[in-house]
């Protein structure tokens, strides 16, 4: 006759073996997600730097510390902007470097047209 006491240590048994099969599997698995992430940072770091070394070589000092502002306030336009001035670079289109005024147009120019609003009162 089977006691409920052996069941319990033979489903404890069988539990201590699964859990240590799956730590086991998780083991595995985990050094090559993390050395997975630890590449893409350092690909994302790379590209950043790349970005950065473009950025100022075709910025004036005052037009960089502008973006960097606009970057602070409104990331994603920042964004955009740095994309669209390595682009600009990239195809040749620039003669010279961009100042802060030519900074400012460009980002006029790319910026929706807002709609004036004016409340009368009668």
């Amino acid at each position: 006759m089977i006691t409920m006491s052996n069941m319990d240590d033979e489903l404890e048994e069988i539990r201590k073996r699964r859990l240590a099969e799956v730590q086991k599997q998780q083991a595995q698995h985990q050094p090559s997600d993390m050395q997975t992430a630890y590449q893409q940072e350092q690909a994302k770091a790379e590209m950043e730097a790349q970005k950065q070394t473009i950025l100022r070589q075709i910025l004036t000092p005052e037009a960089r510390e502008r973006l960097t502002t606009l970057k602070m306030s409104r990331a994603a336009l920042g964004e955009q902007l740095e994309m669209q001035l390595i682009s600009l670079a990239q195809s040749g289109r620039l003669q010279s470097q961009i100042d802060d005024e030519q900074l400012k147009s460009l980002l006029m120019r790319m910026q929706p047209a807002k709609r004036k609003t004016s409340i009368t009162r009668v």
